[in-house]
């Protein structure tokens, strides 16, 4: 039994410190607080935790024999390591193709930009022409403002891609502006908390609540929706120069 015990504590030491690298990389490079919670990568997260952390160590433990011929013993561990290899590539790539590289505000509130969302043309076009604000693999997210363009035709074809399947405005970073240039049409969209319609009443009495305990005004126009494929979050920002005060969870 020692030797099990010695075989798991080892395996899971290890899967442990690589799981962490990785993670670790990725949250505070572009998934640190709201990217992690607005992409809902907790589920990718517990599938790689499952397998790194939590069957891979147990079957070493149940594998594991000291009366076992160490060339079986090296294969059956060798398996179960290329597996959770597998397990951590698969989460790892799931989760860097999903990182968040923009917050946006476009149209009436905010969202998370994923790599995911960007059209991989309009990307590689961005880059060519060697636009400000295109993506990069090393980009880390940046705040801006993605208006439909002014010509109606184009926005019209946009519009109608995104209904047929395509990506939205924020797909296309040749249409992104920085975010001072967006400071006028975002304060226009600045509401009170309760008059928010991204929230249902029960969320907004609780992030009134919030604000309140924070100690943030709950009777300016200082909100926004943050929304992105987890629940929405509330930005609370000044009025007066746009100042990003806190971001709040709705749950």
């Amino acid at each position: 039994m020692k030797f099990r015990l010695k075989a798991f504590a080892a395996h899971l030491t290890g899967s442990a410190l690589a799981l962490t690298l990785v993670l670790g990389a990725l949250y505070l490079g572009w998934y640190h607080w709201p990217g992690w919670h607005l992409t809902d990568a907790v589920h990718v997260v517990v599938v790689m935790v499952g397998v790194d952390v939590v069957i891979g160590p147990l079957i070493t433990l149940i594998i594991a024999s000291a009366r076992k011929p160490r060339r079986e013993l090296a294969r059956d561990i060798a398996i179960i390591v290329a597996v959770q290899l597998a397990a951590l590539g698969y989460g790892a790539t799931t989760l860097w193709h999903g990182r968040p590289l923009y917050y946006a505000f476009s149209v009436n509130c905010l969202q998370v930009v994923q790599a995911s969302d960007i059209d991989p043309e309009a990307a590689r076009s961005a880059r060519e022409q060697k636009l400000a604000l295109a993506p990069h693999w090393y980009s880390l997210p940046r705040w801006i403002w993605a208006p439909f363009p002014t010509d109606k035709a184009l926005a019209e074809k946009i519009f109608q891609g995104l209904m047929q399947g395509g990506y939205d405005i924020v797909g296309y970073p040749q249409y992104y502006k920085t975010w001072p240039e967006g400071a006028k049409e975002l304060r226009s969209h600045l509401q009170r908390v309760n008059d928010i319609k991204f929230f249902i009443p029960k969320q907004r009495t609780l992030l009134e609540k919030r604000m309140q305990a924070a100690g943030l005004p709950v009777d300016q126009a200082n909100g926004i929706a943050l929304t992105g494929r987890g629940s929405s979050l509330l930005a609370v920002m000044d009025p007066r120069n746009l100042k990003l005060l806190a971001i709040l969870e709705a749950q």
